[in-house]
């Protein structure tokens, strides 16, 4: 067998495949790095939904962060009901029902237009005055200001659809609104973030001091090693002093970085231009990231290809021919019954999941490292699949 008992601590055979696993105490350690800065920056810290979803482990993320941010009133629901904090929304367009819902899940609304603006105003206004509540209005920007992000994952790449311009922002049309937003970093250093500031600033510096809060957005890598969280502390206290603000921060993949895992079953060893090894696990299904990043997830025990004794290719049961993960080396010749462990699997995973050729969705577990114990969460069937088809 390929892994007994992980570096990490579960054993993966505890468990039917293909199924994610998430550390409780790996996802720990990263809510211990977001509190620091939240406590020393004197910010708050939103849980991105878009990113990772899991609400079994919602009472855990809430005892160190402030609340959600989501993308659509079915995030927004969730987050009111499983998160219990602050609930922040942006998307790109709102249709009149979705303002509807959101007024009753959503504590902060983010419009990506003038537009939108104008022309929902008034309806949260009513909602507010007639359920005696405040939902806080903001306006996401475009920073016009790149950092070398992968052009699908790029908010300001050329033709963005997401932020307002400057040569499109109105001045004069802020009655009611108290914030701004922007979004432009991917997995990417506070040094990144120290160069959208001085753009953002260099473009709106009229506006910023007429706000009560500012969100940096997402794709901030704070827990990653080697991140300079000492430099995002003193970015986000500099701000907040020189223009009065609050500050907020959304991260996604920073607060679940390296705590998951997708474990997956051999099926099937056949020989083609080298060793092509079949799993459980499809990849457009239950890692869809690395079609559309792309990138080669990493597998314990693994090398490059070429690297240790043994090549092969690795990809999934289901039909499309680029069901692929990649090629790697091992030690020894992988076989029927071995299992895999990809790692950093918590993020844009169980998110995106779908059931393309109908092939079965991973169960979601928890593992518990002081009584070595994985708790299976939720598990999926045919009813999942049919239940999406009419």
């Amino acid at each position: 067998m390929l892994v007994k008992k992980s570096a990490y601590g579960f054993n993966p055979f505890e468990a039917k495949t293909p199924c994610y696993i998430v550390d409780e105490d790996l996802l720990e350690k990263n809510l211990e790095v977001l509190a620091s800065v939240r406590e020393r920056a004197g910010c708050k810290i939103l849980l991105a939904l878009k990113c990772f979803a899991m609400f079994s482990t919602f009472p855990q993320l809430a005892r160190k962060l402030d609340g959600v941010c989501a993308s659509s009133p079915h995030e927004a629901r969730l987050g009111r009901e499983e998160f219990g904090k602050e609930v922040h929304t942006f998307a790109a367009a709102y249709s009149e029902s979705d303002i509807g819902e959101l007024c009753e899940t959503s504590d902060h609304i983010v419009f990506n237009s003038f537009a939108q603006l104008d022309n929902f105003r008034p309806v949260i206004h009513e909602f507010c005055f007639g359920e005696g509540r405040t939902i806080d209005i903001a306006l996401r920007i475009n920073p016009e200001h790149s950092e070398g992000a992968v052009p699908i994952y790029d908010p300001c790449s050329p033709g963005s659809r997401l932020g307002i311009r400057r040569d499109h922002f109105e001045p004069d049309n802020l009655d009611g609104v108290i914030g701004l937003h922007w979004h432009n970093l991917c997995e990417q250093d506070a040094d990144c973030l120290e160069r959208t500031i001085a753009a953002v600033e260099s473009r709106f510096a009229d506006v910023l001091p007429r706000m009560k809060y500012v969100n940096f957005g997402g794709g901030h890598h704070i827990t990653r090693e080697g991140y300079d969280v000492d430099l995002l502390v003193d970015l986000i206290v500099r701000f907040k002093e020189k223009w009065d603000v609050d500050v907020y921060l959304e991260p996604g993949e920073a607060v679940a970085l390296n705590s998951g895992f997708l474990v997956a079953t051999v099926l099937d060893v056949t020989e083609a231009d080298m060793p092509v090894v079949i799993m459980d696990s499809a990849v457009p299904c239950h890692m869809p990231d690395v079609i559309e990043m792309p990138y080669r997830p990493h597998i314990v025990g693994s090398g490059e290809a070429g690297e240790k004794a043994w090549t092969c290719r690795i990809g999934g049961p289901s039909c499309l021919a680029g069901d692929v993960a990649g090629e790697y080396s091992f030690d020894a010749p992988l076989k029927t019954g071995d299992r895999l462990i990809f790692t950093d699997m918590a993020i844009y995973s169980m998110v995106k999941t779908n059931t393309f050729n109908g092939i079965q969705l991973p169960s979601i577990c928890l593992f518990n490292s002081k009584d070595e114990t994985i708790r299976v969460v939720r598990e999926f069937g045919y009813d999942d699949f049919k239940n999406r088809l009419s």
